[in-house]
C-alpha cells in the first residue's frame, strides 16, 4: 500500500506544467534521435546527458527516460519507411514492416509497431512496479562480498548468456576494467596508469567515452556507408488505428509472449536484439502459415517490437532495484544518477523513494504520451529523413563536443572523445561489442573496491565469496554462467551419445 501511495504522489508531482513540458522535449528529442540511422537510445541519451546536469535529479530522469521511450518509437519508423534499422533491435522489423510498407500498408504497419512498443514497454513498467520493492528490500542485506558476487554474475553473464563471439566480449570488458582504474585508486590513494599526465589524475569519465563510442563511431560508420534514404510515405489516420487496435485481441498470445520473453532478457544481459529476434522467430514457429511471414504479415511486426521494448525497459529494473544496468543505455541512466548524487542499489529506495516512484510514474506517463505523440507526427519525422546527412552530421558532432566539454570544462575531454569515437568505429567494423565496454567501465571500480574491501575484511581469503548461503549461490551462479556455452555443448554430447542409435 505504502508503494502504491507513493506511486500516486509520483504521478501527482509529474502533473504540473513544468514536468510536463520536459516531458515532451524528451519525447521529441528522442523520437528525432530514434529516426535518424546512426543514433538511437544509447546515443541521444549519451549525447544529452549533459544538458540536464543544471536540472534538479526528477526532472532530469524524467526528460532523460522520455529521450529514451522516443528512441524506441522512433526506431520504427525507418525500419518500416526506408528498410534501414534505426535500431539495432529493429532489424526484425524490417522482416514484414518494409514489405507492409511495399504494399501500401505503412499506416497499418507503423500503428501497429508503436502499439506493440506500448504494450510491451507497459508489461516492463508493471514489471519494475511490483518486483523492484521486493528485489531491494532482498539486497538490503549485501555486504561488499555479495555486492562482488553480483557484479561477478552480471560479468559473467555477459560472457556466457551473451549472442556475441566470446572472445570479443571478454576483450571489450577487459579493456572496459583496465580503463576504469585509470586515475587515483579510491581505497590506497595511488596514482595509476596516469603516465604523469595530470589530465587522467581524476580517471577517464564514463561520460566522455559513450559520447564518443556511440555518437562519433556512428557519425564515422555513416559517412563510410553513404547512406541514400528513400522511402515510402506515411500519413496515420484514425481510421487505420482504430482497425488495428480492434485486431489487437487476434494477437493476444502473441503479445503476451513477447512480453515475457523481452523482460526476461532485458533484466538479464541477453539484450533487446537477441529479445526481437526471439520474439520474430517464435511468433512464425507457432504461426499457422509460417511462409506468410516476411511477406507483409502484421503479427511479424508485433512481435520483435513488443519483445524488443519489453526488454529495453525493463532493462531499468535491475539498475535501479541493484545499481546493474542490464543494458547500454541503463548503464548511461546508471551513470546519469551517480552524477547527480543518487547510487542506484537497494538504499535508494530507502533514501529517495520520492525520487524512484517519481520515475516509475513517468514511465507510466511517457509511454501514454509517447504513442499519442508519435502516431500524429510519423509525417514529419519521416521527413527528416529527407535532410541530406552532409547537414546533419556537423549538428550531432558539435553536439557532441559540446557535451563531452560540458562535463568537465576541459579540452582535453574533447580529444579523448574524439579518440573513442575511433575505438568505437573500429571495434564496430571488427565486430567487438560495445555493451560488455560501457558496463565494465561503469562498474569496474566499483567491482574492484567491493572485491578489495572484501579481501580486507577476511584478511585475504578468498572463501569470503562462499561464506554464506547467499553469496554462494550467487558467485557459484556466476561461474556456471561464465562456462555455460561449454556445459551446455557437454550436456548435448552427453544427450546424443545416450540415445538409441538406429537399427
Amino acid at each position: 500500500m505504502e508503494a502504491f501511495g507513493l506511486l500516486v504522489h509520483g504521478f501527482a508531482v509529474l502533473l504540473t506544467w513544468k514536468t510536463l513540458a520536459l516531458m515532451m522535449v524528451g519525447l521529441v528529442l528522442g523520437i528525432f534521435v530514434g529516426v535518424l540511422p546512426g543514433l538511437g537510445g544509447p546515443n541521444g541519451v549519451a549525447i544529452l546527458l549533459p544538458l540536464t546536469f543544471t536540472m534538479d535529479p526528477t526532472s532530469a530522469i524524467v526528460m532523460l527516460s522520455c529521450i529514451y521511450w522516443g528512441a524506441l518509437f522512433g526506431g520504427a519508423i525507418t525500419s518500416i519507411l526506408f528498410n534501414i534499422p534505426g535500431e539495432a533491435w529493429s532489424v526484425a522489423t524490417t522482416f514484414d514492416g518494409y514489405p507492409m510498407a511495399q504494399q501500401g500498408r505503412a499506416a497499418e504497419a507503423l500503428t501497429a509497431a508503436f502499439t506493440s512498443s506500448f504494450v510491451g514497454s507497459l508489461v516492463a513498467v508493471l514489471l519494475i512496479t511490483f518486483l523492484a520493492p521486493l528485489i531491494s528490500s532482498f539486497a538490503l542485506k549485501f555486504g561488499p562480498p555479495e555486492f562482488f558476487a553480483v557484479y561477478l554474475l552480471t560479468f559473467c553473464s555477459f560472457v556466457g548468456l551473451g549472442r556475441e563471439a566470446k572472445h570479443k566480449t571478454v576483450i571489450s570488458m577487459s579493456l572496459g576494467l583496465l580503463l576504469a582504474g585509470v586515475g587515483m585508486d579510491t581505497v590506497s590513494g595511488q596514482l595509476r596508469m596516469t603516465f604523469g599526465s595530470s589530465e587522467l589524475l581524476r580517471g577517464i569519465n564514463f561520460l566522455v567515452a559513450v559520447i564518443g563510442l556511440f555518437g562519433i563511431s556512428e557519425i564515422l560508420l555513416t559517412m563510410e556507408e553513404r547512406l541514400a534514404l528513400r522511402g515510402h510515405a506515411a500519413a496515420i489516420s484514425l481510421r487505420v488505428v482504430l482497425s488495428v487496435w480492434k485486431d489487437l485481441p487476434k494477437y493476444w498470445v502473441t503479445l503476451l509472449r513477447s512480453s515475457v520473453i523481452g523482460c526476461w532478457l532485458g533484466i538479464t544481459p541477453g539484450g533487446a536484439i537477441a529479445a526481437s529476434f526471439m520474439g520474430y522467430n517464435l511468433a512464425k514457429r507457432f504461426s499457422k502459415d509460417p511462409d506468410s511471414f516476411g511477406k507483409g504479415r502484421i503479427e511479424g511486426v508485433f512481435a520483435p517490437e513488443t519483445a524488443a521494448h519489453a526488454s529495453g525497459t525493463s532493462a531499468l529494473l535491475p539498475m535501479l532495484a541493484l545499481g546493474i544496468p542490464g543494458s547500454g543505455t541503463a548503464a548511461i541512466l546508471l551513470g546519469g544518477l551517480m552524477v547527480w548524487g543518487l547510487n542506484p542499489g537497494p538504499l535508494l529506495f530507502v533514501e529517495h523513494k520520492d525520487f524512484v516512484w517519481g520515475l516509475i510514474a513517468s514511465m507510466y506517463l511517457g509511454n501514454v504520451v509517447g504513442l499519442v505523440l508519435v502516431l500524429t507526427t510519423v509525417p514529419i519525422f519521416a521527413s527528416i529523413l529527407r535532410v541530406p546527412f552532409a547537414a546533419v552530421a556537423p549538428m550531432i558532432v558539435v553536439s557532441c563536443a559540446i557535451g563531452a566539454y560540458a562535463i568537465q570544462n576541459a579540452m582535453f575531454d574533447i580529444w579523448l572523445m574524439l579518440g573513442f569515437g575511433v575505438v568505437g568505429y573500429v571495434f564496430k567494423k571488427i565486430g567487438i561489442p560495445l555493451a560488455p565496454f560501457t558496463l565494465a567501465l561503469v562498474l569496474g571500480s566499483r567491482a574492484e573496491d567491493a572485491f578489495r574491501l572484501s579481501m580486507i575484511g577476511s584478511g585475504g581469503d578468498i572463501r569470503v565469496f562462499w561464506s554464506n548461503g547467499l553469496v554462494g549461490s550467487i558467485t557459484t551462479l556466476g561461474i556456471l554462467l561464465l562456462f555455460w556455452p561449454v556445459i551446455d555443448k557437454a550436456f548435448a554430447q552427453l544427450s546424443r551419445s545416450g540415445s538409441p542409435g538406429k537399427i
